[in-house]
C-alpha cells in the first residue's frame, strides 16, 4: 500500500505519507493524533483535500486526476471498535452476510474462517448472548468472508476489558501468521496490542508521521521514548522457547543469551515475541552477583538520549537484538556510560507480564 494524505480540519491538519507491505502495519498515536482519519480515508469514507492511495498496484484514490473509487468497490474488510453485528441474525447468518459481498471467483473457505477464529460453537447463538471478544471474532469473520484484499481494523479491542483482549489477541496472531496472508492496517492507542501484532509501526503525532519502520527498529529507538511515554517505552524482541521448569519458569533463547520468564504458554521450540519495558531494565558496569534478578545479559551501549528531565534512554545491543533501558542522568554519569561501552543488563523475571508474551 502506498498512501499520501493531506486534509485540513478546524484547527487540525493531517499531512502524512505511508508505505505498508505484507503483514500488519500498525498506526499508533494518542487520541486526536489522526489515526482514525487515516482509516476513513483509506476505506473511502473521507474525501481528503489531497490524497493518493495505491493497493496491489491499483490506484484507488488520486485527487490530482479526480479519481476516487467508492468505498464499496475498494474491497476492504473493515472491523470497528464496536462489532456492528445484525441483532436479528444469529452468528451463522451474520457470517453469511459477508459472503454476499465477496467478488465472483473469490475463494474464501467458510469452514477455514470458522476454524481460524474458533466460531464453530457460536454459530447458532444470537449476538446479544456473546461476550465482547466473541462479537469481535464474529465481526472479523464476516469481514474475511467478504473476500477483501486488505483488512482495516480501527481500535477493534478498545471497548474490551483486559481479560477479553487476552482472549482475542491469539486469534489475531493466528490470522497474521495464517494461510490467508491478508495485509492488515491496524489502528490502536494501546501499545500492548500493537507490540503483539505489528510487523511495521508508524507513530502519528499531531497529524504527522513521527517515526516509522519495522516494529523492532522503532520500539528499540531511544528517540521514540517521548512519543510513547516513559512508562510505555520498551523494546520488542523474538525468542525461542527452550524448556519449561517445574517451578513455573520457562527458559527462552534470544540472540544475546537466555531469559527465564514466567507465564510462557507456548510449547518448546515455538518462536515468541517479548515486549520488555525500558523502565524494567537495570544496568551494571560489572556482572552483578547475589541478586534476586535471574536474567543478566552482556550488552553493548548503542546510543544514549538525555530526556528533558532527570531521565535518559539507553539503547543496547544484546547479540543481534536491540533493548532499551531508562535510567537517570545521574546513573549515566556514575557508570560513565558511553557509546560502545560493554556492560550488563539486568531484568527481573516477573517484570515481563504474560500479556507481553505473544506468538
Amino acid at each position: 500500500m502506498k498512501l499520501a494524505l493531506k486534509h485540513q480540519f478546524n484547527g487540525f491538519t493531517l499531512d502524512l505519507s505511508l508505505e505498508a507491505g505484507t503483514g500488519v502495519t500498525a498506526l499508533f498515536g494518542h487520541s486526536g493524533a489522526g489515526k482514525s482519519t487515516v482509516i476513513n480515508a483509506v476505506a473511502g469514507l473521507l474525501h481528503p483535500d489531497s490524497g493518493y492511495l495505491e493497493v496491489d498496484g491499483q490506484v484507488l484514490m488520486d485527487t490530482k486526476s479526480g479519481l476516487h473509487v467508492p468505498a464499496h468497490k475498494r474491497r476492504f474488510g473493515t472491523v470497528f471498535q464496536d462489532a456492528r453485528l445484525f441483532p436479528h441474525l444469529d452468528v451463522s447468518q451474520n457470517l453469511d452476510f459477508g459472503t454476499r459481498y465477496a467478488p465472483k471467483g473469490t475463494k474464501v473457505n467458510r469452514d477455514e474462517v470458522i476454524d481460524l477464529l474458533g466460531l464453530a460453537s457460536l454459530l447458532s447463538r444470537a449476538p446479544n448472548t456473546l461476550s465482547g471478544g466473541e462479537k469481535q471474532r464474529v465481526a472479523l469473520g464476516r469481514a474475511l468472508l467478504s473476500g477483501p484484499r486488505m483488512l482495516l481494523m480501527d481500535e477493534p479491542l478498545a471497548s474490551l476489558d483486559s481479560a477479553r483482549k487476552q482472549e482475542i489477541l491469539p486469534y489475531l496472531e493466528h490470522l497474521r501468521d495464517g494461510p490467508l496472508g491478508l495485509p492488515i492496517l491496524y489502528v490502536s492507542h494501546a501499545l500492548e496490542e500493537i507490540t503483539r501484532l505489528a510487523d511495521t509501526l508508524a507513530l502519528i503525532k499531531g497529524g504527522k508521521i513521527a517515526a516509522q519502520g519495522s516494529l523492532t527498529e522503532v520500539m528499540g529507538d531511544p528517540a521514540v521514548v517521548p512519543l510513547l511515554g516513559v512508562r510505555e517505552a520498551g523494546a520488542v524482541i523474538e525468542a525461542t522457547v527452550l524448556s519449561h521448569a517445574n517451578d513455573g519458569l520457562s527458559q527462552l533463547a534470544i540472540s544475546g543469551g537466555t531469559l527465564d520468564l514466567p507465564g510462557v504458554k507456548a510449547s518448546v521450540g515455538t518462536r515468541v515475541r517479548l515486549r520488555i519495558l525500558a523502565q524494567d531494565i537495570m544496568l551494571s558496569r560489572t556482572r552483578p552477583t547475589d541478586l534476586s534478578a535471574l536474567n543478566i545479559l552482556p550488552v553493548t551501549v548503542q546510543d544514549i538520549r538525555m530526556g528533558d528531565g532527570p531521565g535518559a534512554a539507553v539503547s543496547l545491543l544484546a547479540g543481534e537484538d536491540r533493548l532499551l533501558a531508562r535510567v537517570t542522568r545521574r546513573a549515566v554519569s556514575a557508570l560513565n556510560l558511553t557509546k560502545g561501552a560493554e556492560i550488563f543488563a539486568v531484568l527481573k523475571a516477573t517484570t515481563v507480564a504474560p500479556s507481553s508474551i505473544g506468538r
